[in-house]
C-alpha cells in the first residue's frame, strides 16, 4: 500500500489525516526504519507529538516543528527536517498543516521532494462542512496544490463522525470522492477508518482499506 519512501499527508480541518499518518507510519515500522514529521503548523489541537510515546515507543524517529503541542501558531520548521531527504535508507512520512497556509511549508522542500519517490495524499472526511461535496473537496485540493506548489497524487476516504459513525458515512463518502476522482485523474488509493467501523461495510466498498487504531486524543474526549 505504502510504496513511495516520502508518503506526504494533506487535508482540511477535522479530516483526520494526523491520525492517518500516524497510523501510516506505525504500518512501515513494522518493516522498515521509519521517520515522521510534524508539519502541522497551523492547527495546535492535533498534532503528531500527541502520539509521541507510542510513536517512540516503536522505533519511530519523531520531528515535530517548534511550536508543535502548543497554543502559538508561528511556522517554524526544524533543520533537522533536511536530513529526512538527506538519509535514504528510512520511510518518511509528512504530516502537513490542514488548509492552504499549512501547505505552504512544505513548498520550502518541493524540490527535495520531488527528486524523491513521493506520494501526496489528500485525506477527506466528507461529513466536515468544507469537504462535503465534490465542488468543495476539488476546491480545497486546488488551493492546497497551488500553495504547496506540489500535486496531489491519491485521495484518501476517511468519512467519519466519530463515535457516531454506523459505516454508512463511508459508502456515501466514496460516491462523492469517486466523482473527485473521474474529474480529477487523481485515483482513491484506500479508505480508513477504525476495525468496528470497517467490519460494517466489507465487501460494500471497493479497493484497500487501512485499519486504524486511535492515536490522537481529542481535546472533547
Amino acid at each position: 500500500m505504502f510504496d513511495k519512501r516520502v508518503l506526504i499527508f494533506t487535508g482540511h480541518f477535522g479530516s483526520g489525516k494526523t491520525e492517518v499518518a500516524v497510523n501510516c507510519a506505525m504500518k512501515l515500522a513494522e518493516q522498515y526504519k521509519t521517520a515522521i514529521m510534524d508539519f502541522d503548523i497551523v492547527n495546535p489541537y492535533f498534532r503528531t507529538a500527541d502520539a509521541k510515546e507510542v510513536l517512540k515507543e516503536n522505533g519511530i524517529n519523531i520531528v515535530t516543528s517548534v511550536y508543535a503541542n502548543t497554543n502559538v501558531d508561528v511556522p517554524a520548521v526544524p533543520a533537522e527536517v533536511n536530513s529526512l531527504f538527506i538519509n535514504k535508507d528510512q520511510k518518511v512520512v509528512l504530516d502537513v498543516g490542514g488548509d492552504d497556509i499549512g501547505a505552504r511549508a512544505l513548498s520550502a522542500f518541493k524540490e527535495q521532494i520531488q527528486n524523491d519517490e513521493h506520494e501526496m495524499y489528500f485525506v477527506i472526511n466528507v461529513r466536515r462542512p468544507m469537504t462535503d461535496s465534490a465542488e468543495k473537496i476539488e476546491e480545497v485540493i486546488n488551493e492546497i496544490q497551488l500553495s504547496s506548489r506540489l500535486k496531489v497524487t491519491s485521495l484518501i476516504n476517511n468519512t467519519n463522525i466519530l463515535k457516531s459513525s454506523t459505516g454508512d458515512e463511508i459508502i456515501e463518502g466514496q460516491k462523492i470522492i469517486q466523482k473527485v476522482s473521474s474529474k480529477l485523474g487523481i485515483p482513491i488509493a484506500f479508505t480508513s477508518g477504525f476495525y468496528d467501523i470497517l467490519n460494517r461495510v466489507r465487501g460494500k466498498i471497493a479497493g484497500e482499506v487501512l485499519e486504524m487504531e486511535k492515536f490522537i486524543k481529542l481535546p472533547w474526549d
